[in-house]
Protein backbone atom coordinates (compact mmCIF):
# COMPACT_ATOMS: atom_id res chain seq x y z
CA UNK A 1 0.00 0.00 0.00
CA UNK A 2 1.54 3.26 -1.04
CA UNK A 3 0.58 6.90 -1.03
CA UNK A 4 2.37 8.70 -3.83
CA UNK A 5 2.17 12.02 -2.01
CA UNK A 6 3.83 10.95 1.24
CA UNK A 7 5.73 7.87 -0.02
CA UNK A 8 4.47 5.83 2.95
CA UNK A 9 4.11 2.10 2.64
CA UNK A 10 3.02 -0.85 4.76
CA UNK A 11 5.84 -3.13 5.85
CA UNK A 12 4.44 -6.59 6.57
CA UNK A 13 6.13 -9.67 8.03
CA UNK A 14 4.40 -13.06 7.90
CA UNK A 15 6.10 -16.11 9.37
CA UNK A 16 5.57 -19.75 8.46
CA UNK A 17 6.40 -22.47 10.96
CA UNK A 18 7.66 -26.00 10.23
CA UNK A 19 4.04 -27.24 9.92
CA UNK A 20 3.32 -24.69 7.19
CA UNK A 21 1.11 -22.55 9.44
CA UNK A 22 1.24 -18.82 8.69
CA UNK A 23 1.55 -16.29 11.51
CA UNK A 24 1.15 -12.54 11.16
CA UNK A 25 4.22 -11.07 12.91
CA UNK A 26 4.27 -7.36 12.12
CA UNK A 27 2.72 -4.53 10.19
CA UNK A 28 4.28 -1.09 10.38
CA UNK A 29 4.15 1.98 8.23
CA UNK A 30 7.44 2.92 6.70
CA UNK A 31 8.91 5.39 4.30
CA UNK A 32 9.65 4.15 0.77
CA UNK A 33 10.48 0.65 2.03
CA UNK A 34 13.80 2.06 3.22
CA UNK A 35 16.53 0.15 5.03
CA UNK A 36 15.92 2.33 8.09
CA UNK A 37 12.20 1.49 8.11
CA UNK A 38 12.86 -2.24 7.72
CA UNK A 39 15.57 -2.16 10.41
CA UNK A 40 12.95 -0.77 12.77
CA UNK A 41 10.49 -3.58 12.03
CA UNK A 42 13.06 -6.38 12.16
CA UNK A 43 14.75 -4.87 15.22
CA UNK A 44 11.47 -4.90 17.15
CA UNK A 45 10.89 -8.54 16.25
CA UNK A 46 14.39 -9.42 17.42
CA UNK A 47 13.93 -7.46 20.67
CA UNK A 48 10.75 -9.42 21.31
CA UNK A 49 12.69 -12.68 21.03
CA UNK A 50 12.23 -13.75 17.43
CA UNK A 51 15.03 -16.11 16.42
CA UNK A 52 16.77 -15.72 13.09
CA UNK A 53 14.53 -17.07 10.33
CA UNK A 54 15.86 -20.01 8.32
CA UNK A 55 14.76 -18.30 5.09
CA UNK A 56 13.37 -14.89 4.17
CA UNK A 57 11.36 -14.43 1.00
CA UNK A 58 10.58 -10.94 -0.23
CA UNK A 59 10.05 -8.73 -3.24
CA UNK A 60 12.74 -6.59 -4.79
CA UNK A 61 12.73 -3.92 -2.07
CA UNK A 62 16.44 -3.38 -1.49
CA UNK A 63 15.84 -1.84 1.93
CA UNK A 64 14.44 -5.12 3.24
CA UNK A 65 17.47 -7.13 2.15
CA UNK A 66 19.95 -4.64 3.60
CA UNK A 67 18.10 -4.52 6.93
CA UNK A 68 17.82 -8.31 7.03
CA UNK A 69 21.56 -8.65 6.43
CA UNK A 70 22.26 -6.36 9.40
CA UNK A 71 19.65 -7.80 11.76
CA UNK A 72 19.75 -11.50 10.88
CA UNK A 73 22.91 -12.07 8.81
CA UNK A 74 22.59 -15.86 9.05
CA UNK A 75 19.18 -15.91 7.34
CA UNK A 76 19.12 -17.25 3.79
CA UNK A 77 17.45 -14.99 1.23
CA UNK A 78 15.14 -15.80 -1.67
CA UNK A 79 13.41 -13.50 -4.11
CA UNK A 80 9.64 -14.00 -4.39
CA UNK A 81 8.94 -15.81 -7.67
CA UNK A 82 5.57 -14.09 -8.11
CA UNK A 83 7.18 -10.64 -7.96
CA UNK A 84 10.14 -11.69 -10.09
CA UNK A 85 7.88 -13.20 -12.76
CA UNK A 86 5.68 -10.10 -12.85
CA UNK A 87 8.74 -7.88 -13.25
CA UNK A 88 10.04 -9.97 -16.16
CA UNK A 89 6.64 -10.11 -17.86
CA UNK A 90 6.31 -6.32 -17.58
CA UNK A 91 9.47 -5.94 -19.70
CA UNK A 92 7.96 -7.93 -22.57
CA UNK A 93 5.69 -6.41 -25.22
CA UNK A 94 2.04 -6.66 -24.13
CA UNK A 95 1.23 -9.01 -27.02
CA UNK A 96 3.85 -11.56 -25.86
CA UNK A 97 2.97 -11.56 -22.18
CA UNK A 98 0.13 -14.14 -22.23
CA UNK A 99 2.25 -16.70 -24.09
CA UNK A 100 5.26 -16.14 -21.82
CA UNK A 101 3.07 -16.40 -18.71
CA UNK A 102 1.95 -19.90 -19.69
CA UNK A 103 5.55 -21.11 -19.21
CA UNK A 104 5.82 -19.87 -15.60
Amino acid sequence: LRSEESKLCALVVIGVNERGEKHFLAIEDGERESTLSWKGVLGKLKEHGMNAPELAIGDGAMGFWAALEETYPETRQQRCWVHKTANVLNKLPKAGQPKAKRFT
